[in-house]
């Protein structure tokens, strides 16, 4: 499995905040922050948009980094990413990504 595929299935090279990172594009920053604060309801400032991805060195986004209980638990219990779970197909942690992302699914081989 590719290392930018993210313990949830998600594809890290696809994330405007990994290609905001990566090309240094402020205006895309911008446009992520806004879409994130209104998506969750909580300010997310430009300049925390910033991450390389969730499986690889450097710097991450500061929810995948500190609070993502999926990310959390895929690294605690050493899997690659959590289609080596077991569990999988039957965690609520996962169930809202898997169950509205067919990308996510595909990634995790499921």
């Amino acid at each position: 499995m590719k290392d930018l595929i993210a313990y949830c299935g998600l594809d890290c090279e696809k994330c405007d905040a990994r290609i905001a990172t990566v090309t240094g594009d402020d205006a895309l920053r911008e446009r992520t922050s806004k879409l994130w604060s209104e998506l969750n309801q909580a300010e997310i400032l430009p300049e925390a948009i910033n991450c390389m991805g969730c499986r690889v060195e450097g710097v991450k986004f500061a929810y995948c980094e500190e609070m993502c209980s999926i990310r959390k638990c895929a690294q605690k219990k050493g899997y690659s990413t959590c289609g080596d779970c077991p569990e999988v197909k039957s965690c609520s942690d996962l169930a809202m990504i898997i169950g509205n992302n067919a990308e996510a699914r595909a990634n995790l081989c499921l």
